[in-house]
């Protein structure tokens, strides 16, 4: 049902018209929709719900259950004529896409909570490659904006689509990574409003550049305001379109955890990276790690998840050693420019005589660090901390 390259013609609308109109109205839920659509096809579900054709059958059971829902949908139909509902797809080049027709992305038919109908700009080929979800909370620590945008610039490079749900914090910092590799991988939105009204507004630059290298995708048509409710609904399709699911920082009660639950109801693999205990933004992932969840600490444990792990490939030169995270990784740094001893860690690092101790013997242990004559010293790194 492509919106770009039908007119809006009232005398001739395209099921999508009707769809469109159908899907914003007041008290219209998937079931709902999926009802009426069964019940005969768009048109015939339109004139159903605006009263202008005799329901029968589960249609006529809905409507005598809650009677106040017949009169909400007739005065819908005449606030949300198709024609006009039809315009502002084909003015926004948004395709509207259902079960059944080729466009509509194939992970979600069998999904038990699948769309009735998407809204669409951009290519929907761009699911055809690899898939991982990169989400996490809108208040993100600066470092956690900055491994958003490592894994997603990373995973880009490796030809590894992108998706996120474009909100401020990590998905807005995850999808400007995935757009900064020259390798030109496609990018997925999925988000909880109208295709013409960017949320939040800051982000209309980002969706432009997202509808262009891939993909933009919402199960609501345009003018949707994005009403908190929308977001968990947005949420199980984000997770059903990924094959890995990373969340890189999630409060107690973050939107990213119902995200998480929604893959694992799915079997979708869950990664999450792990924080400090003193960092809120960190609990959720904390939990989720807690709960079963795999430690996504570099690129490379993403890739592995995918089953993309080249690092043995060919004769390039692979490096075994677990990567030093935190202050393990700055005490490395420290001796990579020269040597030190406990008492310089314990000084330099503010540490108690038994963590620096602790951290010293782990690192060497690892093949970070080799210790002569109290004197500890950084051995080759072959590709950089991470």
């Amino acid at each position: 049902m492509s919106a770009v390259d039908v007119s809006p013609d009232a005398d001739d609308l395209p099921d999508g018209a009707y769809i469109a109109s159908l899907a914003g109205f007041e008290r219209m839920t998937t079931r709902r929709l999926r009802s009426l659509l069964a019940a005969g096809g768009p048109r015939s579900a339109f004139r159903l719900a605006s009263g202008d054709a005799e329901p029968s059958g589960p249609i006529r059971a809905m409507l005598e259950r809650e009677p106040e829902l017949a009169s909400c949908w007739r005065h819908q139909a005449s606030t949300r004529p198709p024609e006009r509902c039809w315009q502002e797809c084909v003015e926004g080049a948004i395709e509207v896409v259902v079960p059944g027709d080729v466009h509509f992305p194939a992970q979600l038919l069998d999904d038990p909570a699948c769309p009735a109908a998407l809204f669409v700009r951009g290519d929907l080929d761009a699911l055809d490659a690899r898939r991982v979800g990169i989400v996490g909370t809108r208040n993100a620590t600066q470092r956690g904006r900055e491994t958003a945008a490592k894994f997603g610039f990373e995973l880009a490079e490796n030809g590894v689509v992108v998706i996120s749900g474009l909100a401020r914090g990590i998905d807005g910092a995850a999808h400007r990574g995935a757009l900064a590799a020259s390798s030109g991988a496609a990018v997925v939105g999925v988000v909880g409003n109208g295709l013409d009204r960017p949320y939040p507004k800051q982000h209309a630059t980002l969706w432009s550049e997202v509808a262009e290298r891939g993909a933009l995708i919402s199960e609501w048509p345009p003018r949707t305001a994005p009403d908190a409710f929308r977001f968990p609904l947005r949420n199980r399709i984000l997770a059903a379109l990924v094959e890995v699911l990373v969340v890189v920082e999630s409060r107690e009660r973050g939107g990213s955890l119902i995200t998480a639950r929604e893959a694992l109801a799915r079997q979708v693999e869950v990664m999450a990276v792990p924080g400090s205990l003193h960092n809120r933004a960190a609990n959720g992932t904390n939990q989720l790690l807690r709960d079963g969840a795999a430690p996504a600490t570099d690129t490379t444990e993403i890739l592995v998840a995918l089953g993309l792990d080249g690092r043995r490939a060919g004769r390039s030169r692979y490096d075994p050693r677990p990567r030093p995270r935190g202050i393990d990784a700055d005490i490395v740094d420290a001796c990579l420019r020269e040597p030190h001893s406990i008492e310089h860690v314990v000084e330099r690092f503010d540490l108690s005589i038994g963590d620096s101790a602790l951290a010293l013997a782990r690192l060497e242990r690892d093949g970070w660090l080799r210790e002569t004559g109290g004197w500890f010293e950084a051995l080759d790194r072959w590709d950089g901390l991470t």
